[in-house]
């Protein structure tokens, strides 16, 4: 059997012109990826390249004008259990606890009581807000909340995790804590990870792969395996093989940034 969890085979995406007058925008061209078993794989690229669009479409929640999503070579077509996805927002339900929160999932699923609380506990553990099972979202800081958003994810056990700018609505000292959590997380449960941020020092320290996006329309412009030595913190921030990766992307970024301002 194939290691392969996602394939992504020559997507587009083309949103129809808003009124008679108007143009159709294209606004992901020709993609193709892979994430493999266990893999950590994020994706930047530029201000309106089609990241969410085409994380959306993985998702469920849109579908592709051409091209195919598989899982587990299972053709996608709509929402699924397979799929867990966390956002910038973190999408908790203000009436119920923390613990009713991760919860939640299972009870869907019919799990049974005793069952669900327990695996509740272990990934509100894991996500080190034991001892907050009884908070509710409006008594949790900004972090607290996304920590909660990812129990609650991970509880429902998803063959892949769909992370959409998820740190992208944290002030900067909680974004480096949840960055290095989800580093532990990610080493702990060999989860198959999706990431998408616009921020490339996030983007090297999480990844074991990179796919770095061109302007809309949005295409793969380059792979980079991302091969550090020691363990993922912000230690690595300074460390030469970093800013040297760190560098060329933020070459690649700038050209395509340049080249969208004069195509205005």
């Amino acid at each position: 059997m194939s290691d392969v969890k996602l394939k992504v085979s020559n997507l587009q995406k083309i949103f129809p012109a808003a009124n008679k007058n108007g143009k159709e925008l294209t606004a992901l061209k020709d993609i193709n990826l892979e994430v493999k078993e266990s893999e950590f794989v994020v994706m930047v690229g530029p201000s309106g390249c089609g990241k969410s669009t085409l994380i959306n479409i993985i998702g469920g929640l849109e579908e592709a004008t051409e091209g195919e999503v598989l899982i587990e070579g299972k053709p996608v077509t709509a929402p699924g259990a397979d799929r867990g996805m966390v956002f910038q927002g973190y999408s908790l339900f203000p009436w119920l606890t923390v613990q009713k929160n991760v919860e939640f999932g299972l009870k869907m699923k019919k799990v049974a009581k005793p069952e669900r609380e327990r695996i509740a506990k272990e990934y509100i553990q894991l996500v080190g807000l034991s001892g907050f099972e009884n908070a509710l979202p409006k008594q949790l800081s900004g972090g607290m909340k996304q920590r909660v958003a990812i129990a609650r994810t991970l509880a429902n056990s998803p063959e892949i995790l769909l992370m959409d700018e998820p740190f992208g609505a944290l002030d900067a000292q909680t974004r480096m804590v949840m960055q290095e959590l989800l580093a532990k997380i990610s080493r702990e449960t060999k989860n198959t990870i999706l990431f998408i941020t616009h921020d490339i020092d996030e983007a090297i320290l999480l990844a074991d792969r990179i796919y770095v996006m061109s302007r809309r329309p949005g295409t793969i412009r380059e792979i980079l395996e991302v091969q550090m030595s020691g363990e993922r913190s912000h230690e690595m921030l300074v460390t030469p093989e970093f800013l040297q990766m760190k560098r060329k992307i933020m070459d690649m970024l700038w050209q395509e940034s340049q080249d969208a301002a004069l195509d205005q």
